[in-house]
């Protein structure tokens, strides 16, 4: 697995931001440990932007959301509790013993009703979710399998509608995006997604650095128009 680097400085601004203005929840706190306990690698958002994943949710407006990578369900209880009472999220989980600690951690946050986990591979569920006719989905937040970003993003803007909001996670990787020899598994799937983001004429969307205790990266913020 690429390595991420983290710098004291960073990790300690994160953890008093999150203690400060974040505030987590003990259903979000008992996911990432249920993480760390399955042995699952340590790849969950950080709580900083969680919070403003379900801030986006509730900005944007959404009533449906489409995740693209469950891993124990962190992110998806911080967006499921963004949503109004009627809202829905359908969130894709390759690993069926990811997928059932997700569950778990998603009845715990008392998010049952509101949360559908599929199983399987992203690109066979988004396909699914099309031949269903499901109604076009708000919100999108894609965190998954770097080589197939560029698949993930032209899904989002089939599944969703004029207004959606796209989110792209890991879209820095360490600087990787200047220098894909460093990662030549996951750079150069996310440098596609990202000149996809700047040339796609359904896409308007911008890049934002981060740094915290996942290291150096970033995440992409995109709307359909």
């Amino acid at each position: 697995m690429f390595e991420h680097k983290t710098q004291p400085g960073w990790a300690a601004v994160e953890d008093f931001l999150t203690t400060t203005v974040v505030h987590p929840d003990a259903a979000l706190q008992q996911a990432v440990r249920s993480a760390v306990d399955a042995g699952m690698p340590p790849i969950e958002v950080t709580p900083n932007a969680g919070k403003l994943l379900k801030l986006l949710v509730q900005l944007s407006g959404a009533r449906r959301v489409l995740e693209i990578g469950t891993l124990a369900g962190f992110s998806s209880i911080w967006m499921a509790q963004g949503l109004p009472d009627d809202g829905r999220l359908v969130t894709c989980e390759y690993l069926a013993k990811h997928a059932d600690i997700a569950k778990a951690n998603v009845e715990a946050a008392g998010l049952r009703d509101k949360v559908e986990v599929r199983v399987g591979a992203a690109l066979d569920t988004l396909a699914a979710l099309q031949a269903e006719g499901q109604e076009p989905f708000d919100f999108v937040f894609i965190d998954a399998d770097k080589e197939n970003d560029v698949a993930y993003l032209e899904w989002a803007v089939r599944l969703g509608r004029p207004g959606t909001t796209v989110v792209l996670d890991n879209a820095v990787w360490e600087g990787a995006v200047l220098d894909p020899s460093m990662d030549q598994v996951n750079a150069p799937g996310i440098i596609s997604a990202l000149e996809l983001l700047g040339q796609h004429p359904q896409l308007d969307a911008t890049v934002i650095q981060t740094v915290g205790s996942k290291g150096w990266d970033g995440f992409a913020l995109a709307r359909v128009r």
